[in-house]
């Protein structure tokens, strides 16, 4: 009888696989166990993680409808350059 500890890991490539699925809870709960399992022993799959949720964030936030621009203020030196191209272009 072989222990979970005996058990062979998932790989990286799988956790890519199944990260979607994870992070929408559509996993089935024994590969959840699996993917969980991995991700306690393998940091770079917990930093890809990571990046990926935030990717996913950022893109929801560059797609929200708003006049503001994402993260703040726009740089006056910006506005500056804007405003002087229209004058040109007039």
């Amino acid at each position: 009888m072989t222990t979970e500890t005996e058990r062979p890991y998932i790989t990286c490539r799988q956790v890519v696989d199944f990260i979607m699925d994870y992070l929408s809870g559509d996993l089935a709960p024994g590969q959840r166990r699996e993917f969980d399992r991995h991700m306690a022993v393998c940091p770079s799959c917990v930093a890809y993680l990571k990046t990926y949720q935030e990717t996913i964030r950022l893109g929801k936030a560059a797609l929200q409808d708003t006049d503001e621009p994402v993260g703040g203020k726009v740089p006056e030196d910006l506005v500056q350059a804007i405003l002087a191209a229209r004058k040109k272009t007039s």
